[in-house]
């Protein structure tokens, strides 16, 4: 691992290898779109590795994967079947690409991990940025990190334990600690020839150099290629940006994410509360947020776990799917009292029983509808706080235009269908009234639970759905009770 030391800000550091990257060829390796896109890994190269693990041809599988990048080692992982991950994994970990286990899905890692030693896992934490060995470690148990952390040479340990006391979800979990920083008297030439004279102790990848203070205090940037467009004479002063974005390191990852698209940032500093450069956020980072947190909401809205329920095992999938089944549950007790109050008038008119599901069904896909605009809204900050009663009034006015339109076709179909005219009256006005409150109350739940703290893309679907369904039933059914029984 490598880390940003001291008050000199002459020494960045890291020790990864820069030329591992890019795209290796193989033994049909990689997908090929219709586009041209190429990446990842075939079925048939899984197809074949299952093969030569079934057949024990342990050199065989190893001289397929000599050309991958870690990434598609990673892709490769996750798409063994279940019974072929420990045999395969046993067989690669001595000779581990750390990045391996950063880019295998979440819902694996800690299967995969729990099969290295204590060593195994320490030496790879050393080889990571700090940002990805954060990662890894913030799956695990206090127990293991502790075990993992006295492995780690003193000053590494020291800054991994001052980063994970950040709150998850934090710039300061997000950040990598390796950053170049430079003072504002060098010339570019004295820039450049400490990039080039300190290759081994550079970062990874970075596209900003950082100028600071001798207290670390920013003071600007520079892009990396300013380092060309000017004489190497001038001074990192004369060129440098003062309009750089830094963020807190409590910050939320989401409002950094936010601010990288608001600003079309590459990279952005983070700054303790003493004002010091302590970190950066890398755009490979945010794109990593923002795909994480627009999954995490998918998933919440379609009610199934929110986090790589593709690859959990089944028991851990179950269980988490049970507590929304038992939401729905409810929901549909309630909805079912609400009708069982209604049974002498569905006996007289055969016909509300059937109807009825219309109402239930068009209030709870309208509001569906509605929710899933709202919560995209907030989660991209597009919709703020003084918006909500326009966001509010335009869901009014469209919910009048399209619950009007089908509130008539469907209430013109019912009274012909069943010849009789004022069943179908009756259907239209509960139809309409029910998808009105569907937009009004799809606009306000997410905005309400949201100011609570809690996530809307949770809550919201299941607490408006039992409102439209038991609403839509009650409406129908009462006023079919009221008017013609």
């Amino acid at each position: 691992m490598n880390t940003e030391t001291g008050n000199d800000p002459k020494q960045p550091h890291t020790d990864r290898d820069p030329s591992d990257s890019g795209e290796h060829e193989g033994i049909n390796t990689l997908h090929e779109s219709a586009d041209g896109v190429r990446f990842g890994i075939s079925a048939q190269l899984r197809d074949t590795v299952e093969e030569a693990l079934d057949r024990h041809e342990a050199r065989l599988v190893l001289e397929y994967l000599a050309p991958l990048h870690a990434a598609d080692i990673a892709d490769l992982i996750n798409h063994l079947k279940a019974r072929y991950r420990e045999p395969f994994f046993q067989l690669i970990k001595d000779d581990l690409d750390p990045e391996t286990l950063v880019d295998v899905d979440p819902a694996l890692q800690l299967e995969l991990i729990k099969l290295l030693s204590i060593k195994q896992i320490a030496q790879a934490v050393l080889h990571l940025d700090s940002d990805d060995a954060i990662s890894l470690l913030e799956m695990l148990d206090e127990e293991l990190i502790h075990a993992i952390l006295q492995k780690i040479p003193a000053g590494e340990r020291s800054t991994l334990e001052r980063v994970l006391r950040y709150p998850e979800k934090s710039a300061g979990r997000l950040m990598q600690r390796e950053i170049v920083c430079v003072p504002a008297h060098w010339s570019l030439k004295e820039v450049s020839d400490y990039i080039k004279g300190n290759q081994e102790e550079l970062p990874s990848f970075f596209y900003d150099i950082f100028v600071v203070d001798p207290r670390y205090h920013l003071l600007g940037k520079i892009p990396l290629n300013q380092l060309l467009r000017h004489e190497t004479s001038t001074l990192v002063s004369d060129i440098m940006l003062t309009d750089t974005h830094a963020f807190p390191d409590t910050s939320d990852q989401e409002e950094v994410a936010q601010a990288f698209k608001h600003y079309a940032l590459v990279s952005a500093p983070i700054i303790s509360s003493s004002g010091r450069v302590i970190g950066m956020v890398t755009v490979d980072d945010v794109v990593d947020v923002v795909e994480e947190e627009a999954e995490e909401d998918m998933l919440h809205m379609h009610k199934v776990r929110g986090e790589s329920d593709f690859y959990a095992p089944a028991s851990t999938t179950a269980y988490w799917r049970t507590r929304w089944l038992l939401i729905t549950l409810v929901n549909t007790l309630i909805a079912s009292y609400v009708i069982s109050k209604f049974e002498a008038s569905i006996q007289q008119i055969t016909a509300l029983s059937f109807l009825m599901t219309i109402n239930a069904a068009m209030g709870g896909n309208s509001g569906m509808q509605v929710v899933t605009v709202v919560v995209r809204a907030l989660a991209t900050r597009s919709l703020l706080e003084e918006d909500t009663w326009r966001a509010v009034r335009k869901e009014l006015g469209v919910s009048l235009m399209t619950g009007g339109f089908c509130a008539l076709i469907l209430g013109g179909i019912a009274g012909l269908w069943i010849d009789n005219m004022g069943l179908g009256i009756i259907l239209t006005v509960s139809l309409m009234c029910n998808m009105l409150w569907a937009s009004f109350a799809g606009t306000l739940f997410p905005i309400i639970i949201s100011r609570f703290g809690l996530d809307p893309a949770i809550s919201a679907g299941p607490i408006l759905t039992t409102t439209t369904d038991v609403l839509g039933y009650a409406l129908f059914l009462g006023l079919a009770t009221l008017f013609l029984i």
